[in-house]
């Protein structure tokens, strides 16, 4: 009962879906860097965190496809619609980088991981009614019905996902004088879309998901 009424709750469903577009974020910039085969530091090999990540480099298609596997978790999240899956798949790559930051002694880095490990493990509980049935092996069981994010978010987290790929794609410092004005346009975007979604949500509670 004390689920059902927390899981009900608009405020916390507000915070919820604000909480799957910041944890999708999350893996975006380190992600898109793997994907398009670029280094993701530049510590020295004679470091152990700086050889590990060399060998990671230099294991080619593995390393694009763990930037595939995060751009890929994060867009999920950020659809809302497919969140659920987004937040499984972030969970079983976060668990790993957790766990090699912990073990390398990642300084200050093992706070972050774990913050995201909280994150992403409060996005699983609330769509826990939706896994439990994997776990009742051959027994029959009800899955309960909550209200879904609005259309209004599912728009904006779209358009979130769209605007931060070409954003980190473009280099407004050193590129053309076009790339500085797409900078602007698109961060222009972002920031519009974040008000236009939470007023119209503000106006009209009823958007905020649908029932």
């Amino acid at each position: 009962m004390k689920f059902a009424n927390l899981r009900t709750n608009r405020i916390n469903q507000w915070i919820i879906i604000h909480l799957r577009y910041l944890v999708g974020f999350a893996f975006f910039p380190s992600g898109l860097t793997k994907l398009i085969g670029n280094r993701f530091t530049r510590i020295s090999t004679e470091n152990p965190i700086g050889y590990f990540f060399e060998a990671l480099y230099q294991s080619g298609f593995y390393w694009n496809f763990l930037g595939w596997a995060q751009v890929t978790a994060g867009i999920l999240l950020l659809t809302q619609r497919y969140a659920t899956l987004g937040a499984l798949v972030f969970f079983a790559i976060l668990t790993n980088i957790w766990v090699i930051t912990l073990s390398l002694s990642f300084s200050g880095t093992w706070m972050i991981t774990s913050l995201m490990m909280l994150a992403v493990s409060i996005l699983l509980i609330w769509d826990g009614h939706k896994l439990l049935p994997i776990f009742n092996y051959n027994k029959s069981s009800i899955v309960k019905e909550y209200p879904d994010p609005g259309r209004i978010w599912i728009i904006a987290g779209m358009i979130y996902a769209f605007s931060f790929i070409v954003l980190y794609m473009l280099d407004p410092v050193h590129g053309a004088v076009y790339e500085k004005w797409l900078t602007k346009a698109f961060t222009a975007i972002i920031l519009l879309s974040f008000a236009t979604s939470n007023y119209k949500a503000y106006k009209n509670r009823k958007i905020v998901v649908n029932t």
